[in-house]
């Protein structure tokens, strides 16, 4: 095989790792879930429900007390971190946090600061169930500050809420559900590889990149995405009192700032984090309240550094292997998952 043959062959797969890269993102931590879960798991299993740290924000009655909690990035399963090894966001620590909440008789009230794009349908309403159910079974209240962006699953959780804020400049609503796929299947036939897949049933592999969609999978799946969209605007009905006509209506997709949620009845106020716990002291007789949050766990960078350089040499083993695995992955890595999800980063 010639130079120029070698050139091209270099040049498709190099676009071809950029577009499917980006366009199956999600789906790709999907699959990697099981490592960062992991990670995760071993953090709850040393903390323990009992031992969560917490940092008192401003003292008070340390008997009556208002708990903020953050979500800060994609509502994901596992767990997210920065170069500097912060967690972002974990939703197994984020979901023990709320059974700590449920459990403890000295947390009075709730401030939920939301700054997130969204994320799974599955992890946004176990955090919403969550919510709902320590509403509903300790009567204790609960406001959300939203910050930058509380789009599609950061509005979805935030819902139930005796009161919403954001900024005049959030960015919020984002009302819906996606689930994205990928055909490279014309692709794969200009570098001579072909799909040889084997199905027990017609639909077995629906939603797979390496063919195209045909009129019955795309009922299929259109079929899960409206049976979850109609969930969402129920959430929005019952937990904002409006009705189903009023958030149909608004709930096609797009995006509002805090202004225009005001205006369409998705939040109560503009304000800040500060004003909604000012707001939530007021309302409930809560001023001399202690105010505090749980700390979020710091991995060490020895820990990051082991953790990033096990996946590096994981997923580069031998340069002969590369193709062969960028090809297998292509079966797995492009499940399509539906998204409580702004798509607009």
């Amino acid at each position: 095989m010639n130079a120029k043959r070698w050139s091209a062959i270099g040049i498709a797969l190099g676009i071809f790792i950029f577009s499917f890269f980006f366009s199956n993102y999600f789906s790709y931590v999907a699959q990697k879930q099981e490592t960062s879960e992991s990670l995760s798991d071993s953090l709850v299993g040393l903390l323990g429900t009992e031992a969560l740290e917490e940092r008192v924000i401003e003292a008070g009655d340390s008997s009556n007390r208002i708990v903020v909690l953050t979500v800060d990035g994609t509502i994901l399963a596992g767990q997210s971190s920065g170069l500097t090894g912060d967690i972002t966001y974990s939703h197994d620590y984020f979901m023990q946090q709320l059974e700590q909440v449920l459990l403890d008789d000295t947390i009075s009230g709730i401030v939920l600061s939301v700054n997130s794009p969204g994320g799974g349908t599955y992890e946004s309403a176990q955090i919403k169930d969550k919510l709902v159910a320590i509403q509903k079974n300790t009567n204790k209240p609960m406001y959300v500050s939203m910050g930058s962006m509380a789009a599609s699953g950061g509005y979805y959780i935030s819902a139930s809420a005796e009161k919403i804020f954001a900024a005049e400049e959030t960015m919020t609503g984002s009302i819906g559900v996606i689930m994205s796929g990928m055909n490279v299947s014309e692709l794969l036939e200009k570098l001579g590889v072909d799909d040889t897949t084997v199905k027990s049933g017609e639909f077995k592999d629906i939603g797979s990149s390496t063919r195209a969609m045909t009129e019955e999978d795309t009922e299929i799946l259109q079929t899960m995405v409206n049976t979850s969209y109609d969930r969402f605007v129920e959430v929005i009905v019952e937990g904002r009192v409006m009705s189903e006509e009023e958030v149909r209506k608004i709930a096609d997709g797009r995006i509002y700032d805090g202004v225009q949620a005001v205006d369409n009845g998705l939040v109560d106020e503009i304000g800040y984090q500060e004003d909604a716990i000012k707001a939530i002291q007021k309302d409930y007789t809560l001023e001399d309240a202690e105010i505090f949050s749980y700390q979020v766990p710091t991995l060490s960078f020895s820990s990051l550094f082991s953790s990033k350089l096990s996946g590096l040499f994981q997923s580069t083993s031998t340069q002969e292997s590369e193709l062969t695995e960028l090809i297998s992955a292509i079966g797995t890595v492009d499940s399509p998952k539906m998204m409580y999800y702004y798509g607009g980063e």
